[in-house]
């Protein structure tokens, strides 16, 4: 039974980590149509970031960190996305492939290619144990904050004008706008939050790795948009539902292979998300007039 329990733990920590990036991702899919895969870059500015201000009190880092991140977000959108705000969805993922590349490029310029390593939050390393489960101070901060983050989400999209503005712009930008909302401050504000969503992963993903390197926003935007799809496209939470999915799927797969079966868990985990999207083609909690995979 504790096996069990330690490794539904091990999956809501993963979990949460996914939800982080998946929302990020998310929340700009919702206004704009747009699947970002320069998402990942944003986490490998806020990993160095990291690097930067590593003599400076952790909470001040954290601080500068999101601060970083966001404001590399708002510039993508006034410089790479603004410009193409109404093309069509193909447009829009070239612009972030090509956004990604760019970025990928200057952090090879200016960091080199060697991997880099962080020690951050070192004091959360070790675990405590909860009724006979080790539970990681790490994966209780991770789940702790990501659980906060929801709710604030939550509360911050019923509760304030700016949030009803973007949830109105999430249903349909068009007549959104038509009705006077104002869809530069509208998208900013999406790219903003997102920002904030990827400086929170970077300390988190790092936290955990260690590592620092130019691509490794790469497997995070990908976890994240296999999230969204199998969550389903178009609602936050069902975002956030794909990736505890995700998480569950992949730790217990880990947990529970045989030996001689456990070096193929990726390829099943992805098995397993095409199995129910053959009968969830919409995603787990999408709806059906929605965006189809």
């Amino acid at each position: 039974m504790s096996t069990v329990a330690q490794n539904l733990i091990n999956a809501l920590s993963l979990g949460s980590l996914y939800a982080l990036i998946a929302l990020g991702v998310a929340l700009l899919f919702s206004i704009m149509g747009l699947i970002n895969f320069a998402h990942g870059e944003l986490i490998m500015i806020g990993g160095y970031a990291l690097l930067w201000f590593a003599g400076l009190p952790f909470p001040v880092t954290a601080v500068l960190v999101v601060a970083v991140v966001i404001g590399c977000a708002l510039a993508m959108e006034r410089v790479a996305f603004r410009s193409v705000r109404g093309a069509t969805g193909e447009t829009l993922l070239m612009t972030s492939f090509a956004l990604s590349l760019f970025v990928q490029g200057g952090a090879l310029l200016f960091e080199g290619a060697d991997p880099k390593s962080a020690d951050v939050l070192g004091s959360l390393g070790a675990s405590v144990e909860v009724a006979g489960v080790s539970v990681g101070k790490l994966d209780i901060a991770i789940i702790g904050v990501t659980a906060a983050l929801l709710l604030g989400l939550a509360w911050f999209l019923r509760a304030t004008s700016l949030g009803v503005q973007m949830r109105a712009a999430a249903e349909d930008f068009r007549m959104a706008r038509a009705l006077g909302v104002r869809a530069n401050l509208v998208v900013a504000a999406a790219f903003g939050m997102s920002g904030a969503f990827a400086a929170i992963a970077a300390i988190f993903l790092v936290a955990s790795t260690g590592a620092l390197t130019p691509a490794m926003g790469l497997k995070p935007v990908l976890v994240g948009f296999v999230a969204i799809v199998l969550g389903g496209l178009g609602r936050l939470w069902a975002a956030a539902l794909g990736a505890y999915v995700l998480a569950l799927l992949s730790v217990m797969l880990q947990a529970y292979l045989p030996d001689g079966v456990a070096p193929y868990r990726d390829a099943l985990v992805y098995f397993g998300i095409v199995v129910i999207l053959m009968f969830r083609p919409h995603g787990i909690a999408g709806r059906p007039g929605a965006v189809r995979v």
